[in-house]
C-alpha cells in the first residue's frame, strides 16, 4: 500500500518507520525536514491512504487551509479536544472526510518505543470496521493492532488521560508516594469514564488498551511530555516557562481547558480536571491536592 504520514514530529516519524516494514511511506509536514522519503503536502495528499499526525489544537485551522479531499481514506493518530468551541476530532474531521472514510487510532505508544521496535497493541477505532481492519493490517507484527467501534470512548480516553497524567506528574513531584499515584490515577479512571458516558461512550472501552492502558502509561513515565507538565507545576515553574522547556506539543493542556468549559457547561462533576486547570492557571499544587481531598 502506498501511505502518506501527514505530521513529522516523533509520533508521526514513529509510525511512518513501523508502516514502512512492509508499505510504502512517505512522510510530509509544515516545515521541511530532511527526512528519508519527504515529499510535498500535494504529494503525500494524492495517497490513498492518509495517516494524519497534526496536533488537536491545530487541526481545524490545517484542514481548513490545506487539506485537499479527494476521497482518500483517514487515520487521525492525535489525541485532544479542541478548546476553542470543545469539539472532539471526529467532529471536526467530519466536516471535511465522510464518517465512512474515517478511522482513530489509541492506545498506549511513546513514540521513543515504537522508533526502537519494542512491542505494544494498539486499537484502531472507527464505524467502518473493514477500514479499521485495513489499517490494523498496515501494522508490523511488534505492533499488534486490534479494531473497536467505538469512536467516541476513543477519543474521549486519548484526550482525557492526557488530564490525568498532569495531575499525576504534580502527584509524582510533590512526593507523596505510591499510594497517592494509584489513587489518582485510579479516580482519574473513573472520572474519565463518567465523561465518556455522558456522550454514550462504552464502558469497556475504558477498561481496555484505549483507556486504561494509555492512562497508565501516560500517568506513569517521563517519557509522557503531560506528566512533564506536572513536573514541572509542582516544581513552581509557570506553564509558560514549561512549554518553553518541552519543546513539544502537551496535548493535555488544550484539552484540559476544553474539558473544563465542557463541565461548566454540562455541569459535569469532574474534581481532578477541575484542579488541573486551576494548576495550569497559576493555583498552588498544593492547595488543589487539599482541595481534592476535602471534596
Amino acid at each position: 500500500m502506498k501511505i502518506a504520514v501527514i505530521g513529522a514530529g516523533k509520533w508521526g516519524q514513529a509510525l511512518a518507520s513501523a508502516f514502512a516494514h512492509n508499505h510504502d511511506v512517505v512522510l510530509t509536514s509544515r516545515t521541511p525536514k530532511d527526512l528519508p522519503n519527504f515529499v510535498t503536502l500535494d504529494v503525500a495528499l494524492s495517497c490513498d491512504y492518509l495517516v494524519i499526525s497534526v496536533p488537536a489544537q491545530e487541526i481545524a485551522n490545517w484542514l481548513k487551509e490545506h487539506f485537499n479531499y479527494q476521497g482518500q481514506n483517514v487515520l487521525v493518530v492525535s489525541k485532544g479536544i479542541d478548546a476553542k468551541d470543545g469539539r472532539f476530532l471526529q467532529d471536526i474531521y467530519e466536516q471535511y472526510v465522510p464518517k465512512e472514510k474515517l478511522c482513530f487510532l489509541s492506545g498506549p505508544s511513546f513514540a521513543a518505543e515504537v522508533i526502537k521496535k519494542l512491542p505494544t497493541a494498539l486499537v484502531v477505532n472507527s464505524e467502518n470496521e473493514a477500514l479499521a481492519s485495513t489499517y490494523a493490517s498496515f501494522f508490523p507484527e511488534y505492533i499488534k493492532a486490534y479494531t473497536s467501534t467505538d469512536v467516541i470512548g476513543a477519543e474521549v480516553a486519548g484526550a482525557y488521560k492526557n488530564i490525568i497524567a498532569i495531575a499525576s506528574g504534580v502527584c509524582k513531584g510533590l512526593q507523596l508516594g505510591a499510594n497517592a499515584q494509584a489513587a489518582l490515577t485510579s479516580r482519574g479512571l473513573v472520572e474519565m469514564q463518567r465523561f465518556g458516558a455522558f456522550f454514550g461512550a462504552k464502558d469497556e472501552t475504558f477498561y481496555g488498551l484505549s483507556g486504561a492502558g494509555d492512562l497508565f502509561l501516560t500517568a506513569s513515565s517521563e517519557l509522557s511530555r503531560n506528566f512533564r507538565v506536572g513536573l514541572g507545576l509542582a516544581a513552581g515553574k509557570s506553564l509558560e516557562t514549561i512549554i518553553t522547556e518541552l519543546g513539544e506539543v502537551a496535548e493535555g493542556v488544550g484539552t484540559t481547558n476544553a474539558v473544563e468549559n465542557i463541565a461548566k457547561d454540562k455541569e459535569l462533576y469532574l474534581p481532578i480536571a477541575h484542579e488541573v486547570y486551576n494548576m495550569l492557571h497559576g493555583k498552588h499544587p498544593k492547595e488543589s491536592l487539599g482541595d481534592l481531598l476535602s471534596q
